[in-house]
């Protein structure tokens, strides 16, 4: 949904928020009532005097954030009716312009307080989602609903052809209208007040959906107290998790739980079949444990009110709705490109089953391949045939050297140069600051990067900001930019060493990251990754490519105890090794963008039994047991509290195009000056102010095909 104001942009930050617990907040609401307003103290009611203007992490408390939203809501309020009632005839200026411009107190609390809601929260900032997420869905709908502000906006787009826009100008005005009319302005009486009621319970859903999985990810541990329990696990994989353990109640013993760095090296490692059952199930049944963090019935419901709000705006689905604005356009589409990649990829990932059953056969007659074991015997085929494991490669994979590697890509296609800072204020010890510069000097803005996991931070990695770029007063204001990663901690005097799918995960964020820095855009709501949900992964992924060059390699890959680069000979097996598991990898996928894509081409607003709906969805596609989905409907935050409903199969589509625009610099050279500067002009500068396709081939010279795509991933 495309936001017409910064309003909308703190009201749908609740829907694409992911990392929040679940408590009864009543009695801290009627604390937070009595808070009074104008606290002068308060660091959000001007702006931060910090270096950049940049968050004042040192000063902010959890009690400034109600009285700053409230305040922030009132002064928006007070905007939005001096706009309504001028006397003056609306024009794009005084209106849109006007709107786009107010909010400056809410937009600088939301950004804080939902960044910290997903990357250190805690219980106290759990509860205030709960009281704040109301506040902001109905002022949201305020505006949205407004028909007096409405009319002003139908005037001013009603007579767009006379008034000569830029093309930035005139996105902002279409982006405004329909921001206006997919947000209910045209529905009248008992519609408008049902629309209302939708949102509202929507938003708090959304909310407890992603409650419930931050709790039930933190519930599971893994307990070992027996040394032959960690029979195949490396020297490494052991003192993370008894490092783990200390941390906890579990002081002296080895804890492996569901975040990523911990449970996959089990998953991959493990010599013990019934403990990498154990959690893998705990892994893949999170919201669904008939508890009170329990997610099927919130879903559900979910899925049924956006059918209910699809209807009321005029649309078949809730994937009719959401398409209308992306590069796809409709759900036929998006299924022709799945069912293309599903029938390519399925008869692969069959034909690794067999490998991988040959081995278990070996080992374990009579024995069949369960999900479970697919990490651990495809480890075992990958050095049988490449004679190639994770393990080995890690070593040269150091944080800080592919760190530094990735910074001396971008100042190669870029001439960007990225200084740590330690006087910006943190919101945690482990987060470092860079201000990133142009090769003349001159700044561009800030880059937070947030590395390891914790109790507070939702799992996966994201980018987001504290503030986008935009002209303010005729003035530049610089981005600041986070990054948030769940990569394995140092251990020790052993350092961070990544897997190369962590360095390929650093790469990715960074390009996000880069999208949102290097933006050049006069408004706030169309720039940086501003963007189609099917075109705003192109930038990141196609910052991947990078990491596996074997030039770029020899940059950073660097033994971090003897400093020597990688041989020639590993980054030889990492090459003939790439489409390894391929099949695996792109089934598993898919089948989660399948099923995401059942959810939402519902037409009829009933509450589905959700592990039945599942198991339909998944059957049609003829999914094989030994893989599930990537995603389970239970812990798909991406597409219930996040902001990816009917989008999940934009990484694969963004795929397509960056696997093409990457054989621009392929053939090109990797490094070529001209053809970076093209892609920065035409795609990283750019925003929303046009539409993507036409970005893409003024970059590219034409259209994307799926055959780069294809050839990469071993499938055609």
């Amino acid at each position: 949904m495309k936001r017409i104001s910064l309003i909308l942009i703190c009201s749908l930050s609740i829907l694409y928020s992911c990392n929040q617990g679940k408590q009864d907040t009543q009695d801290k609401a009627n604390e937070q009532d009595s808070t009074n307003t104008e606290n002068t103290d308060n660091p959000f009611f001007v702006e931060f005097t910090t270096p950049f203007g940049a968050p004042d992490f040192e000063n902010i408390k959890t009690e400034h954030f109600m009285p700053a939203f409230k305040k922030g809501i009132e002064e928006q309020k007070m905007a939005i009716e001096a706009i309504v009632n001028s006397t003056e005839e609306p024009t794009f200026e005084n209106t849109i312009v006007a709107m786009e411009n107010n909010g400056e107190i809410l937009g600088r609390v939301s950004m804080v307080f939902f960044n910290l809601n997903s990357a250190e929260t805690t219980d106290e900032i759990q509860k205030l989602a709960q009281e704040i997420t109301p506040l902001l869905s109905k002022h949201g709908d305020e505006v949205a609903l407004n028909e007096k502000l409405f009319a002003k906006v139908k005037a001013v787009y009603d007579k767009k052809a006379d008034l000569k826009l830029t093309t930035e100008q005139a996105v902002l005005l279409d982006e405004t209208y329909k921001g206006f009319v997919r947000g209910g302005a045209n529905l009248t009486g008992e519609k408008k007040e049902e629309f209302k009621k939708v949102n509202q319970e929507l938003s708090m859903l959304s909310l407890k959906f992603g409650q419930n999985l931050l709790a039930e990810t933190n519930d599971f541990q893994l307990v070992i107290d027996k040394e032959e329990d960690l029979d195949g696990l490396t020297e490494d994989i052991k003192a993370a998790a008894l490092e783990t353990g200390n941390e906890t109640e579990n002081k002296g013993k080895w804890v492996f739980t569901l975040q990523r760095p911990s449970i996959y090296p089990f998953l991959t490692y493990s010599n013990k079949r019934e403990l990498r059952e154990k959690i893998f199930k705990g892994y893949i049944n999170r919201g669904n444990n008939d508890n009170a963090q329990d997610n099927k019935e919130i879903l559900a419901k979910i899925a049924s009110l956006r059918v209910t709000r699809a209807n009321l705006l005029g649309y078949k689905s809730h994937a009719a709705f959401i398409l209308e604005e992306n590069m796809a356009e409709n759900s036929d589409n998006v299924y022709k490109l799945l069912n293309q990649l599903i029938n390519a990829a399925l008869p692969i990932a069959k034909e690794e089953v067999k490998e991988l059953q040959k081995v278990m056969d070996k080992e374990n007659p009579g024995q069949k391949i369960e999900a479970w074991d697919w990490r651990y015997y495809a480890e075992k085929v990958r050095q049988e045939k490449y004679d190639l494991s994770e393990e080995a490669l890690r070593p040269y994979f150091e944080l800080e050297n592919s760190l530094n590697g990735m910074f001396q890509v971008a100042d190669k296609l870029w001439g960007l140069k990225f200084t740590e800072r330690k006087d910006i204020p943190v919101y945690h010890k482990d987060v470092r600051v860079f201000e990133v510069k142009e090769a003349d000097g001159s700044s561009i803005g800030l880059l937070y990067m947030d590395f390891f996991p914790r109790a507070g931070k939702r799992g996966g990695a994201w980018m987001t900001s504290f503030r986008k770029q935009h002209i303010k007063d005729g003035k530049n204001v610089k981005p600041l930019i986070s990054t948030v990663f769940n990569f394995t901690k140092p251990t020790g005097d052993k350092p961070a060493l990544l897997s190369f799918d962590h360095v390929t995960t650093l790469y990715h964020e960074f390009g996000h990251a880069l999208h949102g820095l290097l933006s050049k855009c006069t408004y706030n709501s169309l720039s940086g990754t501003s963007v189609a949900r099917d075109f705003v992964e192109l930038p990141s992924q196609i910052m991947e490519n990078w990491a596996g060059e074997k030039e770029v390699l020899k940059m950073y890959a660097k033994h971090y105890k003897t400093g020597e680069i990688i041989p020639d000979e590993l980054m030889e097996k990492m090459e003939k090794s790439g489409n390894f598991n391929q099949g695996f990898t792109t089934v598993e996928y898919l089948a989660a963008a399948f099923l995401d894509m059942k959810w939402h081409t519902m037409t009829e607003a009933k509450e589905e039994k959700v592990i039945e709906f599942e198991k339909a969805a998944l059957d049609e596609i003829n999914l094989i047991k030994e893989i599930v989905v990537r995603y389970r409907s239970t812990y798909f935050s991406h597409i219930f509290s996040g902001g990816y409903s009917s989008g999940y199969y934009s990484y694969i589509w963004a795929e397509i195009l960056d696997a093409d625009a990457f054989n621009a610099f392929k053939e090109n050279g990797i490094f070529d000056k001209e053809t970076a500067q093209a892609f920065r002009e035409n795609v990283l500068q750019q925003g929303g102010t046009d539409a993507p396709m036409k970005l893409y081939k003024q970059f590219r010279g034409q259209e994307p095909t799926t055959d780069a795509l294809l050839k990469r991933r071993g499938l055609n």
